[in-house]
């Protein structure tokens, strides 16, 4: 199967319509232009992948501004003074054909500290045909009087429903199926981000050798467990079957797999459980990213006695917290099951 292109370029929403998960921010921009009160510099904040320069030319475009009129820079790139100098100096031009220029300043946060004063400069005082819309993935590091300058508009990194919803229907519009429980593989991989759900989609696609994208697929391109281990290891906790738990898991770190990914769906799995027992009304809802089989013995696990409840989240999520700084990644899982096993 043939894709032209990268899908994150190709399904980029070009209205404020399209743009998901992030209504909070589309409503004020929306009213801003309806008013025709438009602010002259903006500060869009939030983690990679989730569509702030997407953002800041759909309001470009929605104020009546041209190509020639809209100016991107990537101040990871162009960080210095003279370059801040050079756009001090361009800014006092008028518009090629529009009413506004807008310029975007990407990774705004990478600029050096003569060039944020410089900017700071043009930022107080900017010609009135003139837009900033600067954008950060660390808003922590810019200056408070940048900040005080800027309308500041964080962005919302989209929910795991959303993603898995969208990867869904960009899969879909390209002729390939995924099914929900690989949907949802990607959304935890993507982590918050549309750019990586949507390349980890273009993979599958173009390694499946059908239509259709099943969740060990998805797993084998972003080194999350297949299915079968990931089930006897939630099998073997539920025996408290020490050997195989500790079996389950070398398996994974000998495939390859991402054990912060592998101890994460181990998260979502026991999670699941626990929801099910306490939650029993909302069970559709709780099983719907697993597979047949996984939410078949999600249900056996919890409809008795099991150590798969809150005591062995909160061991798991320790490990997790433990895996970015030990040395041996698997280390802190192995204890944890060793622990829950031998109580």
């Amino acid at each position: 199967m043939s894709i032209t292109g990268a899908l994150y370029r190709k399904y980029r929403p070009q209205t404020f319509a399209e743009v998901r998960d992030q209504s909070h921010i589309v409503t004020v921009l929306e009213g801003a232009i309806k008013k025709g009160e438009i602010p002259h510099a903006m500060l869009f904040s939030g983690t990679r992948g989730t569509g702030k320069t997407t953002l800041a030319r759909i309001f470009a475009k929605a104020i009546g501004t041209a190509d020639l009129d809209l100016y991107e820079i990537d101040a990871a790139s162009n960080r210095g003074i003279d370059d801040i100098r050079e756009l001090k100096e361009a800014v006092h031009t008028m518009p090629f054909e529009s009413t506004h220029k807008v310029y975007i300043i990407d990774e705004v946060h990478m600029l050096t500290k003569e060039a944020f004063n410089a900017l700071l400069k043009t930022l107080e005082e900017p010609p009135a045909h003139v837009v900033f819309i600067l954008a950060t993935t660390e808003e922590e590091k810019l200056l408070d009087t940048i900040l005080s300058r800027c309308q500041v508009f964080k962005m919302h990194s989209p929910s795991r429903v959303v993603l898995a919803e969208t990867v869904t229907e960009i899969a879909k519009k390209e002729g390939f199926t995924l099914s929900p429980d690989a949907a949802d593989l990607i959304a935890i991989a993507a982590d918050g981000s549309f750019r990586d759900a949507l390349g980890v989609t273009q993979k599958v696609i173009m390694a499946s050798g059908d239509k259709i994208g099943s969740a060990d697929e998805v797993a084998a391109i972003i080194g999350a467990p297949k299915t079968v281990t990931m089930l006897k290891l939630v099998s073997a906790l539920h025996a408290k079957n020490k050997t195989n738990a500790l079996e389950a898991v070398q398996a994974a770190v000998e495939s390859g797999v991402d054990i912060k990914l592998f101890t994460r769906l181990l998260l979502e799995h026991v999670r699941a459980v626990m929801l099910l027992r306490n939650l029993p009304n909302k069970k559709e809802a709780i099983l719907a990213p697993f597979g047949t089989e996984t939410q078949t013995k999600l249900v056996e696990y919890a409809s008795g006695p099991s150590p798969l409840n809150s005591h062995l989240l909160l061991s798991l999520l320790k490990s997790f917290d433990l895996i970015f700084h030990s040395p041996i990644p698997q280390a802190p899982l192995e204890i944890a099951i060793i622990e829950i096993t031998e109580a």
